[in-house]
C-alpha cells in the first residue's frame, strides 16, 4: 500500500565504517571458506546469520540482493515505508491479472535491502494464534512448532521498549507475556491519534463483536487492542538493525556482502544418493528486472550448507533456476531437472487487503501533511531534532480481529475458535493503494484483511532469465469464500462507523465505498479496490518426514537434496493469521537451533 508517497531517499553512509560489510565481491577476503552461506537477508536470513556467527569458530557468508540499509531514510523513519515502493530497494514484482480483481494486475512490493521486507513493512508485530502454531506442529508432526515450545523463541526475538512519547502503558498490553531482553525493538505508538479514545469506547458497546484484547500477542487474538510495533521508540527496528547491528558485523567470521543477486544453486556432488547443493552462483552486475548481465557470474561454496531464506518468491524462483521443482515446468523451459517436486512453487497464499475510507469532522489527520509537502518537511525536521511528533509511528493505529459468525461455504480455514477470519486495522488518514489521493479533505481509514483465505496460488518461471520476474499469482480473492469473508468484514467495519462511539466524528463514507449500497455493488466495489497486504507465503512447505507432499522437512532441510535448507516465509504449510513478520523471525530463531543441534555448535 503507498501510505505516504512523500520520499525523502538518498541519505547514505560509507560502508568502508563496517568491518564485515561488503558491497563488492572483490572486496570479500579471498581466502576465506564458509561453513554456511545465506541467501537473503530479511527477516530469516539476518536471524540465521547473528545465531550461526555467535560462535566465532564458525564462518558464515550472508548474501543480499539489494543494497545495504545504512542511512536510507525512508527506512529509518516509520511513518514513511512506503517511500521505497518502486526504488532500488525493491522487487518491483508485479502479479499476473487476478480474476478476483476483475482481472486487474497489482504491484507486489518487497524488499531489496539489507533487512529485506522488514525494512519496507509497516512493522506491525503479532506473534499468531496459539491454535495456529499448535497446526504448524501438527502439519509438520514436529511438536517443536507448538505455541508453547516456541515461547523461547518468541522471547528470544524480542525487545519491548518505551514508547517514544514515554506514556503509561498501563491496560494497552500485558508486559508479563513479554521480554525485554531480545533483539527487535517492540513498542506501543507513541503519538496519540484523535480517535483513540473513540476505539476503546467501540469495544464497550460493540462488546460481543469487538471486545478488548489487552493484549494480541496472548495467543488468543480476537477483539480490537493496542498495536505492537516493530519500532525502537521512534524509528524502525529491523532484521538489519537488530541481527546485523555494528556490534555484530564487527564479528570477523560474519561476512555480509550486498548487491549479490544469486542466480542459481549448483549441485556439488551426492550425499547417500541425494543431489548435493553447497554451492551458489551469483552475479554483482546491477541488471534492471529483465534485463540480462554480462558480468562474471561468482561461485562460492559452503562446507556444510547453503540456507535459502530468499522469501517466498525469491526462493521458489532459486530453486527451480537450479533444477528443483516441476519436472514438466523446468522441461518446457529446458532446465535440467534434478529434482522433481511439484509442491516448489505451489500452494502460495497472501492477505487480500481493502482500504474503507471514510470523510472525518477533524483537521488532526495525517492528511494535513500527505497533501503537503513543504509540512511534512517540517514533520521530518521535528523528527531529527526531538525525536517526538507524528512520523514516529507507522501509519497503523489499532488492530482488530474477528472471525465470521457462521460459514455457508464448508470447512473452516482457520486454525480454531480464538482464530481470526480477517483483521481490521485503523489508520488516522487516507490509505489507499488503489484510490489517487484527494488534493483536499480529511479522512480516516479502516482497512479489511482476509487472514485465513482459501484460495492458493503459484510462483512459476517466465523464462531462465534470473533476473526476468516470476509469474507471481496469488489468485487473491479467488474463492467465492474468500469474497463472502471480505463481504462480512466490510459489512463489520460499517456497523462499527455507526456506532455512537463516532458519532460527530465520521462524516460519511468516501465515494466508492458511499456507493457499495447492494450485494452486487458491494462486490463490485470489493473486486475494484481490494489489493495485498503484502504477505506471500507458503511455496516451499513443510511437511512430516517421509511425506509425499510438501518441500522441506520440519527442520527446513530441502526434501531428498544434501546440504540445503530453507528458512523463511515460504516453509510456512499454511499462511498465518496474523502479521507475518514476527512470525518469521521466530522461524529463524528455530531454525538456528536446529542448525546448530545438528553441527554440535555451542
Amino acid at each position: 500500500m503507498h501510505f505516504i508517497s512523500y520520499s525523502v531517499l538518498g541519505l547514505t553512509l560509507p560502508l568502508a565504517c563496517i568491518a564485515t560489510l561488503y558491497e563488492r565481491a572483490d572486496q570479500l577476503p579471498a581466502s576465506t571458506s564458509y561453513d554456511f552461506i545465506i541467501v537473503g537477508a530479511g527477516a530469516g536470513g539476518t536471524v540465521l546469520a547473528n545465531r550461526l556467527s555467535d560462535n566465532p569458530g564458525t564462518t558464515v557468508l550472508l548474501l543480499e540482493a539489494g543494497p545495504s540499509n545504512l542511512g536510507v531514510t525512508d527506512a529509518i523513519i516509520p511513518m514513511l515505508p512506503q517511500g521505497l515502493a518502486v526504488t532500488t530497494y525493491d522487487w518491483n514484482y508485479t502479479t499476473t491479472p487476478q480474476s478476483g480483481f476483475a482481472g486487474r494486475s497489482i504491484e507486489y512490493p518487497r524488499g531489496r535491502l539489507l533487512g529485506g521486507s522488514t525494512s519496507t513493512n509497516t512493522m506491525a508485530y503479532t506473534r499468531a494464534s496459539s491454535e495456529e502454531w499448535d497446526r504448524y506442529a501438527k502439519l509438520t508432526g514436529d511438536s517443536g512448532w507448538s505455541w508453547k515450545n516456541m515461547q523461547k523463541y518468541m522471547l528470544m526475538n524480542e525487545k519491548f521498549v518505551p514508547s517514544a512519547d514515554g506514556h503509561n502503558r498501563t491496560n494497552q498490553y500485558n508486559p508479563a507475556l513479554h521480554s525485554t531482553t531480545g533483539m527487535v525493538s517492540i513498542s506501543l505508538p507513541g503519538y496519540p491519534h484523535p480517535f483513540d479514545s473513540r476505539i476503546i469506547e467501540t469495544t464497550k458497546e460493540l462488546s460481543k463483536d469487538w471486545p478488548f484484547n489487552l493484549d494480541m500477542n496472548s495467543g488468543s487474538m480476537l477483539g480490537i487492542g493496542w498495536p505492537q510495533q516493530s519500532i525502537d521508540a521512534f524509528a524502525r527496528s529491523s532484521g538489519a538493525t537488530a541481527y546485523l547491528a555494528p556490534q555484530y558485523l564487527a564479528r570477523k567470521n560474519l561476512h555480509v556482502l550486498t548487491n549479490a543477486h544469486v542466480t542459481r544453486l549448483i549441485q556439488t556432488g551426492t550425499d547417500s544418493g541425494k543431489p548435493a547443493f553447497r554451492s551458489v552462483e551469483y552475479t554483482t552486475a546491477d541488471v534492471p528486472t529483465g534485463g540480462t548481465s554480462t558480468g562474471p557470474r561468482i561461485t562460492v561454496s559452503a562446507k556444510k550448507e547453503v540456507i535459502l531464506a530468499a522469501g517466498a518468491i525469491g526462493t521458489a524462483q532459486i530453486l527451480k533456476l537450479s533444477g528443483i521443482g516441476p519436472q514438466k515446468e523446468l522441461s518446457a523451459l529446458g532446465i535440467k531437472t534434478i529434482l522433481n517436486n511439484p509442491s516448489v512453487g505451489a500452494n502460495l497464499t497472501d492477505h487480500p487487503l481493502l482500504s474503507n475510507i471514510f470523510y472525518v469532522n477533524s483537521n488532526d489527520t495525517f492528511d494535513t501533511f500527505t497533501m503537503n509537502g513543504t509540512l511534512i518537511a517540517e514533520d521530518i525536521a521535528v523528527w531529527n531534532a526531538t525525536h517526538q511528533g507524528p512520523l514516529v509511528d507507522s501509519p497503523l493505529a489499532h488492530l482488530g480481529w474477528a472471525r465470521v459468525p457462521s460459514n455457508p461455504y464448508g470447512a473452516d480455514t482457520t486454525a480454531g475458535p480464538t482464530t481470526p477470519h480477517y483483521e481490521i486495522l485503523f489508520s488516522n488518514g487516507f490509505l489507499s493503494s488503489t484510490t489517487p489521493l484527494p488534493s483536499s479533505g480529511h479522512f480516516m481509514t479502516i482497512v479489511t484483511a482476509i487472514t485465513s483465505p482459501a484460495a492458493r496460488g503459484s510462483v512459476t518461471l517466465k523464462s531462465t532469465n534470473p533476473f526476468d520476474q516470476p509469474n507471481i499469482d496469488p489468485n487473491m480473492l479467488g474463492t467465492d469464500y474468500d469474497m463472502y469473508l471480505m463481504e462480512s468484514a466490510v459489512t463489520a467495519i460499517l456497523k462499527i462507523a455507526a456506532a455512537n462511539a463516532w458519532k460527530g466524528y465520521i462524516i460519511k463514507p468516501f465515494e466508492d465505498l458511499a456507493a457499495a449500497t447492494t450485494p452486487a455493488k458491494l462486490k463490485a466495489y470489493i473486486q475494484a479496490k481490494s489489493a495485498t497486504i503484502f504477505h506471500p507465503a507458503c511455496t516451499a512447505a513443510m511437511s512430516p518426514k517421509g511425506a509425499s507432499w510438501g518441500v522441506t522437512d520440519p527442520d527446513g532441510v530441502v526434501k531428498n537434496i544434501s546440504g540445503l535448507r530453507i528458512i523463511d516465509a515460504s516453509i510456512l504449510p499454511v499462511i498465518p493469521s496474523a502479521h507475518p513478520q514476527a512470525v518469521i523471525y521466530f522461524l529463524g530463531e528455530r531454525g538456528a537451533a536446529l542448525v546448530k543441534q545438528q553441527y554440535g555448535i555451542n
